[in-house]
């Protein structure tokens, strides 16, 4: 949206009729637009660390979702921030098993495992002060999110999957967004049956994992049956993005998925544990080179749990076009075999890490406020309301003479850029905004 270039705001004074009324303000949390037209980073057990993170963030991920945390972990952590750093952690008996920054706040959707509405309440409201969004796992197939009840399961148990959600909506602030993340059922009317009970307990999105729970990540994603129940929920008059998951390899991909099946937003999940900056129209290339030393160095700077950073560079994988097979490889087998950040200094470098957020950190923190739908068509109209610039009327002399540089009469000059609006330099987009 551009900038307002002429205000067109009343002369001051008594107040009357033709006062505009005040502008709505700019939002700081979360709504259902918040969910539409993006590309968002997708719950992953380990791989959705705080760094990772944070670099989707700075490649254009719009929203980013923690790694599932089960409600009853959570409620015995113990909360303490790095002075240096500014990192929260959540601190088990040996190590942090959750850790963010308050950086990326505004666009964190805390992911819990549950089978229980108090228990889920309690949860959310224990990490609620750092987070904009609650968001309920019912699509993972996995044995220990299944086995309690949790993740999956809970799709052949509607009645408590739409329980935990009510509880979650009515017990939380309303600035929490609250989502879930489901997988398809084996037909199209059962799996838009639960979707329309899902989306009346008051959520603001939910992803819809094109996949069923017996399905691999090897076979296919199933997207084609997203359009359908993308324009059920829609016919069901109810403010509900709709999230696509599945086989979106990065942001043009996006775009090519958001046309096939309506969907809202798209979610993506192992394309960007190959590769974080696969949010950004231009990804990187070489990421042995170009990813993996600065992923190492910011995790040092936070103090990224060692194996964590492992697991997650070790993961790192794309086009190459300088770095060798042979160099590629002989990297990740060092990285494979160091116990420690000491083990590899050679590689990343001397500096310590904190370059690389403090880039995350500006870019992050150029990104426009959020405003609502509302307010934003209202600029608009504004905008369009913008009077034509004065301009001496054909029938009467010009005022200035001649030599004044002012135009000859019977000419008419053109309208100068910043009142026409055109040729004017574009603005910058909005980091993960999809068009």
């Amino acid at each position: 949206m551009s900038r307002r270039l002429i205000s067109t705001s009343p002369t001051p004074g008594p107040q009357g009729d033709s006062e505009r009324p005040p502008k709505r303000p700019r939002i700081d949390h979360l709504t259902p637009d918040s969910f539409r037209n993006g590309i968002f980073l997708a719950p992953m057990v380990r791989s959705g660390a705080l760094p990772t993170r944070l670099m989707a963030l700075k490649h254009g991920a719009t929203l980013v979702w923690g790694p599932e945390m089960v409600d009853k972990a959570i409620l015995h952590a113990e909360r303490e921030i790095d002075p240096v750093t500014g990192v929260i952690s959540y601190n088990g008996k040996t190590r942090a098993m959750f850790t963010t920054h308050p950086l990326e706040k505004p666009y964190l959707i805390y992911q819990i495992g549950s089978a229980d509405p108090e228990l889920a309440v309690q949860a959310a409201k224990t990490v609620m002060q750092d987070v904009s969004g609650v968001d309920l796992n019912c699509g993972c197939p996995k044995p220990f999110s299944t086995h309690a009840g949790m993740g999956a399961a809970l799709l052949t148990n509607p009645d408590l999957l739409c329980g935990i959600l009510e509880a979650l909506r009515r017990e939380l602030p309303r600035e929490i967004s609250i989502s879930a993340k489901i997988r398809l059922l084996s037909t199209q009317e059962e799996t838009k049956k639960l979707v329309e009970r899902i989306a009346r307990t008051g959520v603001n999105a939910i992803t819809v994992h094109c996949r069923t729970r017996n399905m691999r990540p090897r076979e296919r994603a199933l997207v084609e049956r997203l359009r359908e129940i993308v324009e059920f929920v829609q016919g069901l008059g109810l403010d509900v993005a709709i999230i696509q998951n599945g086989d979106c390899t990065g942001r043009e991909d996006a775009k090519r998925v958001r046309d096939f099946t309506g969907a809202d937003s798209v979610m993506i999940a192992t394309a960007a544990e190959s590769n974080p900056s696969c949010f950004s129209a231009t990804p990187l290339r070489d990421v042995e080179s170009t990813l993996s030393p600065s992923y190492v160095r910011l995790c040092k700077y936070l103090d990224n749990h060692w194996a964590s950073t492992k697991f997650c560079v070790t993961q790192f994988k794309g086009t190459r076009s300088e770095v060798s097979k042979t160099d590629a490889h002989e990297l990740k087998s060092r990285i494979t075999k160091a116990k420690g950040y000491e083990d590899i200094e050679d590689i990343v470098g001397s500096w310590t890490g904190e370059e690389e957020f403090n880039e995350i950190s500006r870019i992050v923190e150029a990104r426009p406020p959020r405003v609502s739908a509302d307010a934003e068509q209202e600029e608009v109209t504004e905008e369009e309301d913008i009077p034509p610039p004065c301009a001496t009327p054909p029938d009467r002399p010009n005022p200035e003479p001649p030599t004044s540089g002012a135009p000859k009469m019977g000419l008419r000059m053109p309208m100068p850029a910043i009142l026409t609006g055109s040729n004017m330099v574009s603005p910058t987009p909005t980091p993960g905004g999809m068009r």
